[in-house]
C-alpha cells in the first residue's frame, strides 16, 4: 500500500478518491496573482502529485487569474482517467489582484466557459459556487439566484456536479432544494472549528467536506500544544494538523497547498499518520486556546 493510499478514499462525485488531495491555489504568482516565478517547478509539483496517486486536484479560474488552470493543463492534460478536478467560481480579478465579487448570470456562464477553456474539458467535474455574503467566513443571505444559474448550466451538461463554499446551514438547505450538493467547502482547521456540527451533519449524508486553509492558510497554524505534540511525536505541527482532519471524520478531503515538491511529500506523510485518543485530546486544546483568545489574534 501507498502512503496516500493510507489517507482511506471517499465517495465523492462518482469518483472514489483519496482523502488526501491537492489545492493548487500556490500554483500562481504572490497573492495568487500572476504567473509563477518558477513556471517549471510549478509543473513538476502536479507531475509528483500524480506520482505520489493524488487524484483530487481543487482549484479556480480565478487564481492567477488563469494562470493555475493553464498550468495544470499544460502539465497534465490528457489526463488521467481517475482525476477529479474541482473549481470554484463567484469572484473575478481587477488588475491589481483585488477580489471583485462575480455573481450575474453573465458572468457565472463566462466564469463555467473560462474553466473549460483553460482546463481543457468538454465538462466540469464539479463547480463550487462560493457565497459572497460574506468576505472572510460564512454570512446568511440568499444564494438561489446565482446558484440557479449553475443548476441552469449543469442541465446543459457544462457541469457535473456542483458543490457550495463560504456558507452556512441554511444556505445548504437552500442550495439543497436547487439541486444535489457534491460538497461543501469552508475554512477549518485545528484553531477554526466553527464547522463541527456541520461536518458531523454532512458526514450523515455522505456529502464530502473539503476544509480550505486546512493549515491556517495565509496566517499559518501556531500553537505551543501543536508544537509540543509534533516534537514529541518527530512529526512537523503541519503534519499533526493533517493527521487530526483525517482522524476527525470520514467524509473530510484534504486540499493542502504548496508551491514545492518536498513540501507536497511532507503533507502526503500525514496520511500514514495515526493520532492516539490521548493526543487528539491534547489537539482540542488548541481550539479551546482559540475561542479564548483576542479576536484579532493570529492562530
Amino acid at each position: 500500500m501507498s502512503i496516500i493510499e493510507k489517507s482511506g478514499t471517499f465517495e465523492f462525485a462518482g469518483r472514489t478518491v483519496k482523502r488526501m488531495g491537492y489545492g493548487a491555489m500556490q500554483l500562481a504568482g504572490p497573492g495568487v496573482f500572476g504567473p509563477p516565478r518558477d513556471p517549471e517547478g510549478a509543473e513538476k509539483v502536479l507531475h509528483a502529485a500524480m506520482d505520489a496517486g493524488i487524484n483530487h486536484i481543487d482549484t479556480s479560474d480565478f487564481y492567477g487569474p488563469h494562470i493555475t488552470n493553464q498550468i495544470i493543463r499544460k502539465a497534465l492534460h490528457p489526463y488521467n482517467d481517475d482525476l477529479l478536478i474541482v473549481t470554484k467560481i463567484s469572484a473575478r480579478r481587477d488588475e491589481k489582484g483585488g477580489w471583485i465579487p462575480a455573481l450575474s448570470a453573465e458572468e457565472l456562464t463566462r466564469a463555467v466557459h473560462d474553466n473549460l477553456r483553460n482546463l481543457g474539458l468538454e465538462t466540469l467535474d464539479v463547480v463550487n459556487f462560493r457565497s459572497m455574503h460574506g468576505l472572510h467566513g460564512p454570512a446568511e443571505g440568499s444564494i438561489a439566484e446565482p446558484f440557479s444559474v449553475l443548476a441552469d448550466l449543469k442541465k446543459q451538461g457544462l457541469i457535473r456536479h456542483l458543490g457550495l463554499s463560504n456558507v452556512t446551514s441554511t444556505q445548504i438547505r437552500e442550495g439543497q432544494e436547487i439541486t444535489d450538493i457534491a460538497c461543501v467547502q469552508n475554512q477549518y482547521n485545528l484553531a477554526h472549528r466553527h464547522d463541527d456540527a456541520l461536518i458531523d451533519d454532512l458526514a450523515k449524508q455522505n456529502i464530502a467536506y473539503v476544509p480550505f486553509f486546512p493549515l491556517g492558510g495565509f496566517s499559518p497554524l501556531q500553537s505551543q500544544i501543536l508544537s509540543d505534540i509534533a516534537a514529541r511525536l518527530n512529526l512537523t505541527p503541519m503534519q499533526v494538523a493533517l493527521a487530526w482532519l483525517l482522524q476527525r471524520a470520514p467524509n473530510i478531503l484534504l486540499i493542502p497547498g504548496t508551491s514545492s515538491v518536498a513540501h507536497l511529500h511532507e503533507n502526503i506523510a500525514a496520511s500514514a499518520v495515526t493520532l492516539s485518543a490521548d493526543v487528539v485530546a491534547e489537539l482540542d486544546g488548541v481550539w479551546d486556546a482559540a475561542k479564548d483568545a483576542p479576536a484579532d489574534a493570529a492562530h
